[in-house]
């Protein structure tokens, strides 16, 4: 995107907003989904290549949809229904007169389906990384829940459990429920369960039968073996959020019927508001208002679309900018390598270059060998034109030629799109793009300004990438291996274990070593790069001692690469590289290691990385995540570094952290994050990630990430208790991790605007305090949470400012001016990251005038506790998640 200082996004804008008037369906293709007239179009749900096929699969999501959304329409006052949605099919189930893909991808889905299993078995999950109100990642269902009907009897009606979900995924709700802390005690020393609403009924079970609640509770501690059952029939209405299965609950808590106490999510993460309260403050309902009439709307459309064959076209500039720093010999390189080991067999692929006019280069030719593939690298350009002036739309358009010579069409086709910028009319194929039915993935060199370019990419799906103008980096490579295949099978696609560049002295080395551990090994390759002459001194040591050295790699003198392919499976273990750099100058050394999974039973360990703002303003941070999980179980414990490099600044190298704190929302859930704020410059930045895990940690967790709807052990009915079966535990077999391993993915890249030139006052707080907590202990209560930084999550605060109040909404609506906690005690923040602990005594604040409580007894106290942190300038965080406990007072 350009500096808000041009006159190009304005144009933008209004190019945009007239798409959108005459055409507006085609700009929500890529746009996920969206809710028009009360319905929402565009929910795409996939089903993963590793699930059978099943004739009974798709009637049964359609049913489930259905009933979801005549539920959620009730439940949400008339507000929303399902009114499009698209089914994809995997390529692996016979072709069944099923729509041709346009630019739907696995990995842009919304649902997915597979068969992997939890430690919960089936329990359907959606994955949610950002905080209270924020949108999720995925929902995800077993294809057994899907088909099993027997399993209905736990988590209710599939559209039912669907609600539940969406609810997750659409408005950032969390689980009402506690499976850790099914029950609680209240300041009156009662116990209660965790529940929403209060008002829902049921006994306390031991291990023989029916018994009552104190029996329940030894030294404050829960006897094992004891549960609550509730009762089959109720008159509570809510809910969703809670137990969607009983069939009197059709809304969402309120804030009538919420439960405040409940040491659930909901709570935790959203101060202590109902699930109604944040659902209605969402985006859908400030722009939708009830349906008139009594009528339900019309049941859901469902397309049902499966990938073709699969087709690539590189849209490639040659324009003279093309030789500044080595650019062209850089993609080249990274064109080879994609054409030679990234892009799967069966693949139909074309090249065409540009400057201010395009070119063929090579009309589609599928890939069957590696005589395809060497065809295809014979056909990259091989030097610049004279001509600086290049036209991106001029290239796009002869890549459609080139892909609809197959079938007439260029749907479900990928362009990637590499361009030194410079053009400034990309914004007169738009609608000719958004309409193509291509996804376009974009790599932008260099600092030129590219006007609309990202917007190629946003609105078809596609990924953008930045390549800096910087000898020693990687990014280029990286960018073409981080393409998605867009079929969620990751045993078939390729996995990067290592991508390092180092300016290496005359006579000096680059050595390192690269883990291969047993879940990868098949197809694994080395690839050398260098920038002048000759190739290095290459020598490759496997994990027996086998050795490898420069001859036994295929040298490419001309693109200045050498590969080595492993055959059969790759050792696992640490192989150590050395480059000898045997030149009289300085040369760029750079190495990429790739390979796929060893076997098809099981899933290697992945890393996949996105940002939550893609187009900030300075001074707003950027999130950045990291998911690094093995088949569906988060990966804990690994370190996970950020590496950002802006478009002419020195490369920012950022530590992720998984400890539900700062910008990561749930601990322990294998999204790593971390905030980055350190802008160089305006413009473009790059963004990788590396992923090591040392084989002497154990860090596969043993439940699945993601709120879940709960499955009940069983109800009371007629009196009468009838257990449900025992949920299935798929368990996990873990393989010996012997060498750990290692992972490289390319986050694509992301634009800031308005960045101050030189130094510039302190415009970062502190990071929001969210997982702070509050333990009665006898007649005090101490608080816990984890310190954040001076800036964000980073460096030192100085001082924190705790306050208390017997009203929930005072403290939610007016923290200044609730009760002020003497923290004389309390020493100075410590370093982001550190758990602080801090105990005091309410008695003191709770007994004067205006704080008596609401609708309770005198002696009974709930005091609600929030915090904030404040930095050397006086810049305050956010407050805190509000924290509550409830106290017996005594005159």
């Amino acid at each position: 995107m350009t500096r808000r200082d041009n006159v190009g996004p304005v144009c933008s804008l209004k190019f945009v907003t007239l798409l959108v008037a005459l055409i507006p369906e085609l700009l929500f293709l890529g746009a996920g989904v969206q809710l028009q007239d009360n319905g929402y179009d565009g929910l795409l749900i996939a089903i993963n290549p590793q699930v059978s096929e099943d004739q009974n699969l798709i009637p049964n999501i359609k049913e489930m949809i259905t009933e979801a959304s005549f539920y959620l329409f009730n439940a949400t006052k008339r507000r929303v229904f399902f009114r499009n949605i698209k089914l994809l099919i995997p390529t692996t189930w016979k072709a069944n007169n099923y729509s041709k893909v346009k630019q739907e991808l696995y990995e842009k889905a919304n649902v997915i389906v597979t068969d992997w299993y939890g430690a919960h078995g089936d329990d359907p999950y959606t994955l949610q990384y950002r905080g209270c109100g924020k949108e999720g990642k995925y929902i995800h269902f077993t294809s057994n829940f899907l088909l099993n009907d027997d399993l209905t009897a736990g988590y209710g009606p599939r559209g039912r459990v669907f609600v539940h979900e969406w609810a997750h995924l659409r408005w950032g709700v969390f689980d009402e429920y506690n499976n850790e802390k099914p029950f609680y005690i209240n300041g009156q020393n009662q116990i209660k369960v965790t529940r929403c609403s209060s008002d829902i009924t049921g006994i306390f079970v031991c291990e023989k039968g029916p018994c009552p609640q104190e029996n329940c509770i030894i030294s404050k501690l829960f006897k094992e073996g004891c549960m609550f059952i509730y009762n089959s029939t109720q008159n509570a209405t809510a809910s969703i959020m809670f137990m969607q299965s009983l069939s009197s609950v059709v809304e969402f808590c309120n804030a009538r019927t919420h439960n405040q106490e409940a040491p659930n999510l909901q709570n935790q993460m959203c101060s202590l508001r109902s699930a109604w309260d944040v659902i209605t403050d969402s985006a859908d309902f400030n722009h939708s208002f009830p349906m008139n009439g009594t009528g339900l709307p019309p049941p859901p459309v469902f397309s049902l679309i499966q990938a073709g064959d699969k087709v690539v076209c590189l849209v490639l500039d040659v324009s003279s900018k093309m030789e500044e720093a080595d650019r062209l010999l850089r993609l080249k390189q990274a064109a080879e390598f994609y054409l030679m080991q990234i892009v799967e067999i069966h693949t139909f692929v074309g090249i065409v270059s540009f400057n201010s006019k395009g070119e063929i280069r090579a009309q589609l030719h599928q890939i069957n060998s590696d005589d395809d593939r060497k065809l295809l690298v014979s056909h990259l350009p091989l030097t610049v034109s004279a001509e600086a002036q290049t036209s991106v739309c001029s290239g796009l358009k002869k890549g459609f030629e080139v892909v609809e010579k197959l079938n007439g069409k260029a749907h479900g086709s990928v362009m990637i799109l590499v361009t030194s910028g410079g053009d400034e009319h990309i914004g007169n194929c738009l609608l000719t793009v958004l309409s193509s039915g291509s996804t376009i993935h974009s790599i932008a060199l260099g600092s030129s300004v590219v006007e609309h370019l990202e917007e190629l990419s946003h609105h078809t799906g596609g990924v953008k990438f930045f390549v800096p103008d910087k000898s020693n980096s990687n990014s280029m490579i990286d960018a073409f291996s981080r393409i998605p295949s867009g079929t969620g099978d990751i045993f078939q696609q390729r996995i990067q274990l290592e991508s390092t560049g180092e300016n290496v002295k005359p006579h000096h080395q680059l050595k390192n070593t690269v883990t291969v551990d047993n879940s990868v090994g098949n197809d694994t390759t080395f690839l050398v790069t260098w920038q002048t002459s000759g190739p290095p001194e290459i020598a490759l040591v496997d994990p027996n001692g086998r050795k490898y050295y420069t001859s036994d790699f295929i040298t490419n003198p001309a693109l200045r690469t050498a590969r080595l392919c492993i055959p059969g499976t790759a050792e696992p273990g640490l192989w150590t590289y050395t480059l000898n750099n045997t030149h009289h100058s300085l040369q760029a050394l750079k190495v990429t290691v790739t390979s796929r999974a060893s076997s098809s039973a099981m899933p290697p360990a992945t890393v996949e990385v996105f940002v939550e703002r893609d187009s900030p303003r300075f001074p707003h941070p950027v999130m950045i995540y990291a998911n690094v999980r093995k088949g569906i179980y988060p990966i804990l414990n690994a370190t996970v570094t950020a590496t950002i490099e802006p478009e002419a600044a020195d490369p920012v190298v950022l530590k992720l952290f998984d400890d539900g704190a700062g910008a990561d929302i749930i601990k322990n859930d294998g999204i790593y994050s971390r905030y980055f704020f350190s802008f160089a410059v305006n413009g473009s930045y790059s963004l990788k990630v590396h992923v090591s895990y040392p084989s002497s940690i154990s860090g596969l967790a043993h439940s699945v990430p993601g709120n879940r709807a709960v499955y009940v052990p069983g109800y009371i009915v007629n009196g009468n208790i009838q257990m449900n079966a025992p949920r299935k535990s798929a368990g996990r077999h873990e393989e010996e991790q012997k060498w750990g391993f290692s992972r490289v993915s390319s986050g694509g890249s992301f634009s800031v605007l308005g960045v101050l030139a030189g130094p510039h006052p302190d415009v970062f707080p502190p990071c929001k305090i969210i997982d702070l907590e509050a333990v009665k202990v006898e007649e005090e209560v101490t608080l816990s949470w984890t310190a954040p930084g001076e800036d964000y999550d980073q460096g030192q605060a100085n001082s924190y400012e705790i306050r208390m109040s017997q009203s929930l909404q005072k403290i939610q609506d007016d923290f200044n001016n609730a009760i002020l906690v003497n923290i004389s005690k309390l020493l100075s923040p410590q370093q982001a990251g550190t758990k602080e602990i801090f105990t005091f005594s309410p008695k003191l604040f709770t007994n004067g005038p205006d704080h008596q409580p609401d609708g309770e007894t005198q002696e009974s106290h709930r005091i609600y506790v929030a915090i904030r942190a404040i930095d050397k300038n006086s810049l305050k965080s956010a407050v805190s998640n509000i924290a509550q406990n409830r106290l017996l007072i005594y005159g």
